[in-house]
């Protein structure tokens, strides 16, 4: 298990009186009194188990252990306050890094995204394809956009666009399962699942199906491999109507059912509750959602 850090308060103390060699200087910076600068210290020589300082009539100076410490501590603060600055800046800059599938920036971000330019010259976009949930505090990304339920907790979500779904299944597996009659036929059929798991049980919702049995089979988080799979036999598939269109006419996917909108089952502009009034992140829900 990691040893637990000193008290940050204690560091600063530290940090300031040695830069000074003065608890009263100290202090002053701090905007603390002297003697809670002193308390301060004490307890982080306790902390560690190494007297930090000696003290004389006339003030303080650094002993042997302390004038070792404190490189390390002033190094430490000095890239705490860089990496504050950076973060400050990207918060600022007019740079919006956006995340989102490939499908998703191929057939509808990337051709609209002229109009954006217009409205908002000074951002610069910068589109990066994923198909994981981003983790914000550990990335860059300032918004994602990703199709499934919208439920993301901690993070703010506004539904972008319902796409048309459509049920498709190759040629040869309806020759081996027979061509279904109604949708509650394919309630046994093999299936291809997204990573939710949950288009299939709206689809059937949507078509008024009760009969159900468990979401198994294949699942993926990206469309284009569940097009793959499906493609493959491995099961019927949900799939967006715009990914489609070469596979129906070339006639090596059937298209089972006229195209369903399951609204929940939709595209989702994400980002973090804290972040979402900053004005470049502001700019961009406004325009994605008006357009």
């Amino acid at each position: 298990m990691p040893r637990r850090l000193p008290p940050l308060n204690a560091l600063k103390a530290f940090e300031a009186a040695a830069r000074h060699l003065s608890i009263k200087l100290a202090a002053e910076e701090l905007c603390v009194t002297p003697g809670a600068v002193s308390q301060m210290i004490r307890v982080l020589e306790e902390n560690l188990g190494v007297k930090l300082f000696e003290r004389v009539t006339r003030g303080i100076f650094l002993t042997d252990a302390g004038r070792d410490y404190l490189p390390s501590i002033r190094n430490a603060f000095r890239q705490i306050a860089g990496a504050s600055e950076r973060i400050a800046a990207q918060l600022d800059s007019g740079l919006l890094t956006v995340s989102t599938t490939p499908f998703f920036a191929s057939a509808w971000l990337v051709p609209r995204l002229s109009s954006f330019r217009t409205a908002q010259p000074s951002i610069d976009l910068q589109i990066v394809t994923s198909n994981a949930l981003v983790d914000f505090s550990r990335s860059d990304t300032d918004v994602a956009i990703r199709h499934g339920m919208g439920r993301y907790p901690g993070l703010r979500s506004d539904r972008v666009v319902t796409v048309e779904m459509i049920a498709v299944a190759t040629p040869d597996l309806i020759d081996r399962a027979g061509r279904p009659n109604r949708p509650s036929d394919l309630v046994r059929w093999p299936q291809v699942h997204d990573a939710e798991r949950k288009g299939w049980s709206l689809w059937f919702d949507k078509h008024g199906v009760a009969e159900r049995t468990t979401a198994r089979g294949l699942s993926f988080d990206d469309s284009g491999l569940l097009l793959k799979a499906v493609l493959a036999g491995q099961g019927a598939g949900l799939l967006p109507a715009a990914l489609l269109e070469d596979e129906l006419r070339d006639e090596r996917l059937i298209q089972l059912f006229p195209p369903a909108r399951m609204e929940e089952f939709a595209y989702y502009l994400v980002c973090p509750d804290n972040r979402q009034q900053q004005p470049k992140i502001a700019a961009f829900r406004d325009w994605i959602l008006n357009t």
